[in-house]
């Protein structure tokens, strides 16, 4: 892990490989080892980022309110600080770090090549789904990270997932005890002012890739095919028997989906 200095915090990443910068966002109340697989499989053949965001993970904390739109800020800032820009970026979120992946669309589109949305929605939060989120942020002010793990942990993994892999089970449980409980707090109530972002679908400039878990209940894969729809170059995946946490429960097929986008943005050699 490198540590660097972003915006006034000390941001944790995990940096490996070379070629092409392909940058992997955790969702909410995550960190990077989420993308354990990925950072494994992927950093043979591209440069791998996968950061803990503010609040999370080895990362320093913001308290008050982290918007979507800072936690972009805070990848292009990391990317420029490394040095990758020039180079056309992958951006691969899933859940929240779909939410932040729109915000980086909104202000930094020219730096993309490629954006990956996972297990997403564009749409802004509900009335209900926000009241939630600021019921959510204050209990987990009071009470820890114990809330959180109450509260979503059952909602992120398939039925299969939750019988066949309690290893899957456990790592995400440590992640969310790993969470401070302000950068939850602070993350939750940035969740919940995030703007719509379904008017941003058709300008997508870049190749896209939309993956969706067929047992997903928190981002349907009705509601991501709708998605994928509205975007002009996108690919729509989904894959069975996975639920929220794709990458995580079946790691193998999400590694064979994604493999073949990110080599597919790559030039071909000349045929000798």
């Amino acid at each position: 892990m490198q540590r660097l200095q972003i915006a006034g915090v000390d941001l944790a990443v995990e940096i490996q490989g070379r070629g092409r910068p392909v940058i992997f966002v955790h969702g909410f109340p995550l960190d990077h080892t989420m993308w354990e697989a990925q950072v494994a499989e992927f950093s043979r053949d591209f440069q791998v980022l996968a950061p803990d965001l503010r609040g999370f993970g080895a990362s320093g904390t913001t308290p008050g309110v982290v918007t979507m739109e800072r936690f972009a800020d805070d990848l292009a800032e990391l990317s420029h600080s490394l040095g990758l820009t020039a180079q056309g970026l992958v951006v691969c979120g899933l859940s929240m770090g779909g939410y932040i992946a729109f915000q980086f669309l909104r202000k930094y589109a020219a730096l993309l090549r490629g954006l990956v949305l996972c297990n997403t929605r564009a749409a802004a939060d509900s009335d209900e789904a926000r009241e939630n989120r600021y019921r959510l942020a204050n209990a987990v002010r009071q009470e820890g990270p114990d809330v959180v793990v109450r509260q979503m942990l059952p909602k992120l993994v398939s039925e299969p997932t939750r019988r066949e892999r309690p290893d899957c089970i456990a790592r995400l449980e440590n992640m969310m005890r790993r969470a401070s409980s302000e950068g939850i707090a602070a993350a939750a109530l940035g969740m919940a002012e995030r703007p719509d972002s379904s008017a941003l679908l058709a300008t997508v400039p870049c190749p896209a890739l939309v993956i969706a878990g067929e047992l997903d209940q928190l981002a349907p894969p009705s509601e991501m095919r709708t998605m994928a729809d509205a975007i002009p170059d996108a690919r729509f995946e989904i894959i069975a028997g996975a639920g929220h946490m794709t990458p995580m429960e079946k790691p193998q097929e999400f590694n064979r989906i994604l493999g073949n986008f990110l080599h597919s943005l790559e030039p071909r050699s000349p045929q000798g």
